[in-house]
């Protein structure tokens, strides 16, 4: 059974820097896309950054404040997030597919979720 779980999350002054971590089990996903994504209150779930045998993307809204990483040996995918902004606030996701897609900005995209850990910056 595939497990993603998601942890890191909390509150932070606005300016301030979290490091979020996605573990994942029940299968490796070395050739696999791992992402993040978010959704705010009222809002639908967006693409925050995704890491691709490809390449790396990010959203405009998180270029140069946001990195994705990934550790093969752990198992697990990282957010580094800089400068954090009161409209950063949401629910951070996790999420996984079995191979790259074009796709990778569309949660239609993607076979695997986790939970979520909630981010909330302070103003």
């Amino acid at each position: 059974q595939v497990q993603l779980v998601e942890s890191g999350g909390g509150l932070v002054q606005a300016g301030g820097s979290l490091r979020l971590s996605c573990a994942t089990s029940g299968r490796t996903f070395t050739s696999s896309t791992l992402a993040w994504f978010r959704q705010a209150p009222g809002k639908e779930r967006e693409f925050v950054a995704a890491i691709t045998v490809v390449g790396i993307y990010y959203a405009d809204s998180v270029k140069g404040r946001f990195t994705i990483s990934r550790d093969l040996a752990k198992n697990t995918v990282y957010l580094q997030m800089n400068s954090l902004k009161f409209e950063d606030t949401a629910v951070y996701y996790c999420a996984a597919r079995d191979s790259y897609s074009s796709s990778y900005r569309y949660t239609a995209a993607y076979q695997y979720w986790g939970q979520g850990t909630q981010v909330t910056v302070s103003s």
